[in-house]
């Protein structure tokens, strides 16, 4: 529980989210359709990438 009030609650949701992504890509991609479940596996390390990027901008402006 501690862990969860250090991370915060919209990080936990922007994690939960990017793993919703990547499920849904795998089972696109295994399903047959390879370039849809690239294409959508590639938002979850864009939005993690744009997660860290505010941590650094937010943690500067301190």
């Amino acid at each position: 529980m501690n862990f969860l009030k250090k991370l915060g609650l919209a990080n936990a949701m922007m994690l939960l989210l990017c793993a919703a992504i990547i499920i849904v890509a795998e089972y696109l991609f295994l399903s047959g359709e390879q370039l849809h479940g690239i294409f959508i596996g590639l938002w979850a390390p864009m939005l993690l990438g744009l997660l860290i990027l505010f941590k650094m901008v937010n943690n500067g402006s301190k």
